[in-house]
């Protein structure tokens, strides 16, 4: 059970792994006001402002009907499904409060076992995201590795006690029983999980659970209770409080509303459109305050009601803003009024002040050409700072180097100015667009988020390394663009989709055995050649089927290796945060933090099965015995029932010795103790050496005959390949040297 678990929560940051939900269309939908809707309601002391409703009639969109619900004498504000109580509502920041559920990890002293209350939050199809500014995931307990796992990828961290429980209240610290992650942007959806190699099965007479939960950061005070009791667990009704972000339309641009007017929700005057993690919101312009939502709702702030506005002088309010006035006879200075002196002094004044003008004027000329000569530096800044010239002087050096440093501008006309719809590809750290360059030569336009300091130093010297990979299945960096504060990479251009679309989104598609494992090892072959062949050696980090690209034959191509993968010069390479991608990290890089040359190996295995099955590696809507697919493998091979996983397509008499030699490569693959299992260069020649047999009419003698003519050979000899017993390994060991 443990082991079925510590699969179950492999955790990810990834580049693509899941399509982001689509967002309800704005066209034709009215947004303003119906006549007998309120502007602003109320619901057991809450204000429930427009365009939130607690009439559903007056709902302009999905997700702003709250229902007002009374029980019990007590009158409580809901979002309908899924049903959480709302405590607060902000039209001017645009955020909600909720209350949600908390996950836990408990010993159950009358079961011997470890008890779990996992939590979820599915908004996905409504106009709110957490609020990574607001919001921490927080993490109790004394003995507790727990991890937040959404659609795209998850974080977790380890909370613990040393030998005893801390005297402090207050903080939050991984020392002191508790731990806390920042939330990642954009969150709609997350699943609370922990890791069962630390739970409370030694200490649970003292702290007898742990926790993890999504709540507002404001909210949480550290008490060393919630280490030894339910106090945390039970209050509040076993909810915590958490802010979201919300919008009109998820996932729509200023620029994208506004094209339809009618649909346009920024009604009122003295407003305008505003974008957050969310989607596009409105606000009342400076100087106004109210509900930009209804027509002629920013209404004018009143300045001059404020103490000492104008200190020296009378207030006058205006549009907007506010003037401030001195008595006749005296002029502003600075704050103070003061009389006017005589003309013995206005000559000087005047001269000054028409010297200011000019000095402005020639100010205001120079301004254009130091903005321009400024960009020009800033962009000559960025080129230095990743190793630009470095980059030069190397392809200077060596003739002919296939590598090109690419303009901002010219990655901007292939993109389109990287427009959505070029978009083929993207996760939580940027996207993957499609582009034309000039010579009609097609691209893929890798453009990142974020990249740490050490990243900048060294990613000149990196992309000299990467850009001389030369494997037939390897996808080729073409270059990059240094010119911007996070560097742009430049691919070739696969078109044929993902090793994963192909068996899991078009199943009707029939896909031979032959086909499967010449992809198989190509991929294998790749990796062996990332692996042993690159100096330095490049660890993916990231093995998975939608990480292997097919051409139009159905030759594969591993992509998605950067500047961020190359192996380290010592032992030393240890990170805080889990990355991988769910169902296909390894246990062992969860437990010890780092990563090896096996943990892609083991990551192989699982593509193997999703081939051999056709299954995907994570199935989070199934029981929890069947999500992981390397688990629900290796119980069926536990249980000599092999044949009940693999795909009905391959599945067959004469393939069956094949199909068993793979899945026993793919056992191994999946050792849990890395020095248990094969190398890439191994797994690749055991794939090759299958795929001739399968391919050759020899592999399918008789065994009797290939006994004959075996003879007295040194296999023989030793036992091998004794009569009678006649295996597959006996053909591929005899096979090689006659299919070579």
């Amino acid at each position: 059970m443990e082991l079925s678990r510590l699969l179950l929560l492999c955790l990810v940051t990834v580049w693509v792994l899941a399509p982001p939900a689509a967002a309800p269309t704005t066209a034709d939908v009215p947004v303003s006001l119906s006549p007998g809707c309120a502007r602003n309601a109320r619901c057991g002391g809450i204000d429930v402002p427009y365009p939130f409703v607690i009439d559903e009639q007056c709902e302009i969109r999905p997700g702003f009907y709250l229902n007002c619900t009374t029980e019990g004498g007590t009158t409580t504000l809901f979002r309908g499904h899924p049903n959480f109580e709302v405590t607060k509502i902000s039209v001017q920041d645009n955020k909600v409060w909720f209350k949600t559920y908390i996950s836990r990890q408990c010993y159950n002293e009358s079961t011997k076992d470890m008890m779990y209350n996992d939590a979820m939050l599915n908004i996905t199809n409504l106009p709110y995201v957490l609020s990574a500014d607001d919001n921490k995931i927080i993490v109790l307990g004394c003995n507790s590795l727990a991890y937040m796992l959404s659609n795209t990828y998850a974080v977790g961290c380890l909370s613990t006690c040393k030998d005893t429980i801390p005297k402090v209240n207050g903080s939050c610290s991984g020392k002191a029983g508790c731990c806390q992650m920042d939330l990642p942007r954009g969150v709609r959806y997350y699943h609370g999980y922990f890791n069962p190699l630390y739970n409370t099965t030694q200490i649970w007479r003292t702290n007898p659970c742990n926790y993890v939960t999504v709540m507002e950061s404001a909210a949480f005070n550290f008490s060393t209770t919630y280490l030894t009791s339910s106090v945390f667990y039970d209050r509040d009704q076993r909810r915590t409080p958490v802010v979201m972000e919300w919008s009109i339309a998820p996932n729509t641009t200023c620029e994208e509303a506004k094209i339809n007017q009618t649909s346009y929700a920024c009604v009122s005057n003295n407003s305008y459109c505003s974008t957050n993690d969310a989607g596009y919101v409105c606000k009342c312009s400076d100087g106004y305050q109210g509900n930009p939502y209804i027509i002629d709702g920013c209404t004018d702030i009143n300045e001059c009601i404020v103490p000492n506005r104008c200190p020296a002088g009378n207030c006058i309010n205006t549009l907007g803003s506010f003037t401030c006035l001195c008595p006749r006879g005296q002029s502003m200075i600075g704050d103070v009024c003061m009389k006017n002196q005589k003309s013995t002094w206005m000559a000087p004044v005047v001269g000054a002040s028409i010297g200011v003008v000019v000095l402005v004027v020639a100010v205001t000329c120079a301004y254009l050409i130091l903005e321009r000569r400024k960009l020009q530096h800033i962009k000559q800044k960025y080129f230095r700072q990743h190793g630009g010239l470095l980059l030069f002087q190397e392809m200077k050096s060596q003739q002919g180097l296939p590598f090109e440093i690419f303009s901002e501008e010219a990655l901007q006309q292939a993109t389109d100015g990287f427009a959505e719809q070029q978009v083929i590809g993207h996760g939580g750290h940027g996207k993957v667009y499609k582009g034309v360059m000039k010579d009609d030569m097609e691209v893929a336009v890798k453009r990142c988020m974020t990249i740490d300091e050490q990243q900048k130093k060294e990613f000149g010297k990196e992309m000299i390394i990467l850009s001389q990979i030369n494997h037939r299945n390897i996808v080729k960096l073409l270059g990059c663009c240094l010119e911007v504060e996070v560097p742009i990479l430049v691919y070739e251009f696969i078109p044929n989709g993902t090793l994963f679309h192909l068996i899991h989104d078009n199943r009707s598609r029939h896909i031979s055995l032959d086909t499967r494992l010449r992809i198989a090892y190509e991929s294998a072959d790749a990796l062996a050649y990332l692996h042993s062949c690159a100096s330095p050696p490049i660890l993916h980090g990231d093995v998975k089927s939608t990480n292997i690209l097919l051409n139009g034959d159905l030759t594969a191509k591993i992509c998605d290796f950067g500047a961020s993968i190359l192996a380290p010069s010592d032992e030393s390479q240890f990170v805080t945060l889990v990355q991988g991608t769910c169902g296909y990290l390894d246990p062992e890089y969860m437990q010890t933090w780092q990563l090896t040359d096996k943990s892609d190996v083991y990551s192989f295995g699982v593509v193997l099965l999703e081939l051999l099955t056709r299954k995907k590696a994570f199935n989070l809507q199934g029981p929890e015995h069947e999500k992981s697919l390397s688990m629900v493998f290796l119980c069926a091979m536990k249980e000599n029932k092999l044949e009940d996983i693999l795909d009905d397509e391959i599945k067959n008499s004469e393939n069956l010795e094949i199909l068993e030699e793979i899945a026993e490569l793919a056992r191994q693959c999946l050792e849990m103790c890395g020095a248990n299992r094969p190398s890439m260069k191994e797994v690749a020649d055991k794939l090759d050496r299958l795929r001739k047999v399968l391919q050759n009419p020899w592999a399918h003698k008789d065994p009797e005959e290939w006994d004959n003519l075996l003879g007295e050979s040194s296999l023989v000899n030793s036992g091998a390949l004794s009569t009678g017993n006649f295996s597959i390994t006996k053909r591929v060991a005899m096979g090689l040297e006659s299919g070579r």
